[in-house]
Parts: structure tokens; sequence; C-alpha cells
């Protein structure tokens, strides 16, 4: 109820006043069955505008960090994102980031609609990077179709970091579904799976405009990361910078 409440009553009107979303091709999406909306990742608010224009409810996931937050921010980011059917997921990978997708499987199987982002984490420069391949386990697990979805400025709305937007038209674009049931049989396949993130990401480079990096995004946020915060970097122990 809560979902729908902030969709149309709520910050849904006022945030289509604001941004005037302009959509292409959302008539790609089915308008029943399962669905994986796989979408590049540039913003905190794509997982705001996403379910704005999509007619059908859109289940994400989300860093387990926003539902942990202190103070009253953080009481209002884990109201928002449990109220609206967010999943918290731990980043951490493996086991701990496989009970969100059986979350999302879940949410498969009756049905509906689940949002996620293949990269994993936002794009640390705007760039699209290489897919994991979780979305890929959720296509052979549920049969669900995928369409791609491109959010275009998203990161010019809202950068990392910034908690106030920028008033601006968020532009987004909705490809045609996906359909990999010839990879049925092929359940547990990490070659099939690599294959299929691989066309997603493709899909989504193509749409997107984005350049495409085959790296994933989270290892170069740790290797940007690393001179700075760790004592041991060879600028902190005097050896000269690569060049």
């Amino acid at each position: 109820m809560f979902y729908w409440l902030l969709k149309y009553v709520v910050l849904g009107p006022v945030l289509k006043l604001l941004f005037r979303p302009d959509v292409h091709g959302l008539h790609h999406l089915p308008r029943t069955g399962p669905v994986i909306l796989a979408c590049n990742h540039l913003s905190f608010s794509d997982s705001i505008f996403t379910p704005l224009v999509v007619g059908r409810r859109v289940t994400f996931v989300a860093k387990a960090e926003y539902f942990t937050g202190k103070g009253i921010k953080g009481w209002l980011m884990r109201q928002f994102f449990s109220g609206t059917g967010t999943i918290p997921v731990d980043r951490s990978g493996g086991k701990a980031a496989q009970a969100a997708l059986d979350t999302l499987l879940r949410v498969l199987r009756e049905g509906g609609v689940a949002g996620i982002y293949p990269e994993g984490t936002r794009s640390p420069d705007g760039r699209l990077y290489r897919g994991k391949t979780g979305v890929a386990r959720l296509v052979l697990e549920s049969g669900a179709v995928v369409v791609p979805v491109a959010l275009l400025n998203t990161d010019e709305i809202q950068p990392t970091g910034t908690m106030i937007p920028t008033v601006k038209r968020v532009r987004m674009r909705f490809g045609a579904p996906l359909d990999f049931s010839r990879y049925e049989a092929s359940k547990g396949d990490r070659f099939v799976e690599r294959a299929i993130t691989d066309e997603i990401m493709f899909e989504l480079m193509t749409m997107s405009g984005r350049e495409y990096v085959d790296v994933y995004a989270s290892k170069l946020k740790t290797t940007i990361e690393s001179p700075v915060n760790s004592p041991t970097s060879p600028r902190d122990a005097g050896a000269p910078a690569d060049r």
C-alpha cells in the first residue's frame, strides 16, 4: 500500500512535474508475467525514476547500508526503502548476496517485475562496467524475459555523494525483451551465465551510448581508494609513483 501511495499520491506527481521523464520504448515492457528490468547504474535516483515510469510494481535490491543508517536521515531512508518493497543486499558477495537473489526469484515466480543492476554498484565515472552473473542465474531459474533499461543522465541529475538533485529532465530508454529460453537446460553452467550477462550488457552499452569497460566496477573502486587509504601504498612508503 505504501508503494502505491508514494508513487501516485505523495512523491510520484511531484517528481513527474519537476523531472518530466522522457521515456522511450516503455511499450516493450510486458503487461503480465515475470520480467527482469536490467538497468545500468549511474545514480542513487535510478531506483526512484525507474519504478516511477513503470505501471507495474517493481522490486529492487539496495545495499544493506541504506537500512542501517543512524539519525533522522537513516530513519527516513529506512522507511522509504522498506515501504517501497526494496530488498537489502549484503554486497560482500557470495552467499551473503544470495538471499537477495532468492527473494527476487520469488517475486519472478509470482509473476512480478524484478529490477536489478548487473554491474552490482554505481558506476564510478559514468562508464558501463562488466556485469555480474546474478542476473543470468535469475533468468535461468525463473524463465523471465529481460527488458534492458538505459538510464541516460541520472548521474547529471544526482551525482554520487549529492543529496539534493538538480532539476533536469530525466531520460530513459526501454529495450525490446530479451528471451533466453534457448538456455533453459543449462542451469548452473558458468559459461552460459557469462554469455547471457554479456548479451545484456551489450544491449545496455548500445542503448546508453556509454563506453564499456570489461572490469568489475567494484574492483575499480577498490583500486581507486587503496592508494589513499592503504598505509602501505607505494606513495605512502616513499616509493616513486607509477607514471
